[in-house]
């Protein structure tokens, strides 16, 4: 695919707007706070780095889902929770504090598993010459494009919070409209085969979708975390960064592969209605949990 150079200067900046947002609400304190809560995140990133890879892998070859969708999935698989889990999991009256740490913690890490899995993935469902995996100055400027304006909004986060605070509202909007060009920009570059593939993308995204909030929630609790711990997880699970999964796809400077984005536009679509189904569910089996409890 030919570098458009539209294309190579939007997603960056799109992209770095995205993550200064999420820098804009950080502060150390939501690094240091693993320490609170080490099951917790122990089990989330065993969730995120380990079983939602080998369910990708499972649900591309059960879908038969074409070698690069298939690596498409894997890239959104590899993605860490965006940020509108925070907003979903305080909704469902999930640990919101455990979502901002799974946040950053997995944005860092991210970085790190991101090459791995893809490359991987490339591996496993590629022929040989078929693409160009990630080399080893794409994950330099990968790190540089994504956790730089990360670093930037959290140093104007400690230095002036007040303006910090007071740039967070148009900041938030902006990335809302940023990640509604990108998904645009995403369907008008695949506009040739999204029809084709949207017939095979759509059950497979709506499986790894339902999969992911199921693993999410259903890990911890078996692993007696509580139940605002499981929905907070549920919700960084179920939620993926599906802008940074199109814009490594997209970027001339990642993967420059129009098709590898389209698993992630068709996720964006679904995961926000899914994971409000899976909130209102939590908090109707907590009502009707206290409920029994009371009258027993």
């Amino acid at each position: 695919m030919t570098a458009d150079p539209i294309t190579t200067m939007f997603l960056p900046i799109a992209l770095g707007i995205i993550m200064f947002g999420l820098g804009l609400s950080l502060r150390v304190d939501d690094f240091t706070r693993v320490l609170r809560y080490p099951r917790a995140v122990l089990v989330a990133l065993a969730c995120q780095m380990l079983i939602l890879p080998a369910a990708g892998v499972g649900i591309a070859h059960l879908f038969g889902l074409p070698p690069v969708l298939a690596v498409g999935l894997m890239l959104l698989a590899a993605s860490p929770g965006g940020t509108s889990a925070n907003l979903y999991s305080h909704l469902s009256h999930g640990d919101v504090a455990l979502n901002i740490t799974l946040t950053a913690v997995n944005s860092v890490l991210a970085m790190i598993t991101i090459p791995i899995i893809v490359n991987l993935s490339m591996l496993h469902f590629m022929e040989q010459g078929q693409s160009l995996p990630l080399q080893y100055q794409k994950v330099i400027e990968l790190f540089m494009i994504v956790l730089g304006p990360v670093l930037l909004g959290m140093l104007l986060n400690a230095w002036r919070p007040k303006f910090a605070a007071v740039m967070s509202k148009p900041v938030k909007l902006l990335s809302v409209v940023v990640l509604l060009a990108v998904i645009g920009v995403a369907l008008f570059k695949g506009r040739g085969a999204i029809g084709s593939y949207f017939a095979v993308l759509a059950p497979a995204c709506l499986a790894f979708n339902l999969l992911s909030l199921a693993v999410g929630y259903g890990v911890p609790r078996l692993l007696k975390l509580n139940e605002r711990q499981s929905i907070a997880i549920g919700m960084e699970i179920g939620i993926h960064n599906g802008t940074l999964a199109i814009a490594i796809a997209l970027s001339p400077l990642m993967l420059n592969n129009s098709d590898m984005a389209m698993p992630a536009v068709v996720y964006s679509g679904f995961m926000f209605f899914t994971a409000a189904a899976f909130g209102f569910w939590v908090n109707r089996k907590g009502r009707v949990g206290s409920a029994i409890v009371s009258n027993s």
